[in-house]
């Protein structure tokens, strides 16, 4: 079993990277240990209240709702992505682990794969 860690630093709509990064990390939770990170502009995923239709986009954002269902408990967001972005007081729409960037840091260190979208 190895350790995946899947970063994701984009913004949740304009492209499919937040979509991918989901799809794989659910796929690969079968056989491996998965952490999810939500940095830099990745936190925009977890924002409740989107609407994508409105920019003809899918709406895949209430799927993150699945990790849990898939045993993956390791959801992290950067807290300084949080601060940056005035997003301390918002409650995101997962369960998830703050971590400030030393943390995060230690925690890519330990992974075998390291995943970015």
């Amino acid at each position: 079993m190895k350790k995946i860690a899947i970063i994701i630093s984009s913004l949740p709509h304009g492209d499919a990277k937040g979509r991918e990064a989901l799809d794989i990390a659910l796929a690969a939770s079968a056989i491996n240990a998965i952490s999810v990170l939500f940095i830099d502009d990745g936190v925009f995923h977890l924002l409740p209240n989107q609407y994508p239709d409105k920019i003809l986009m899918r709406d895949y954002i209430a799927t993150f709702n699945l990790l849990e269902l898939y045993d993956i408990d390791d959801v992290y967001v950067c807290q300084s992505a949080l601060n940056s972005r005035n997003l301390t007081n918002i409650n995101l729409n997962i369960p998830h682990k703050v971590l400030d960037a030393p943390s995060l840091k230690q925690l890519l260190a330990s992974q075998d794969v390291v995943l970015r979208f």
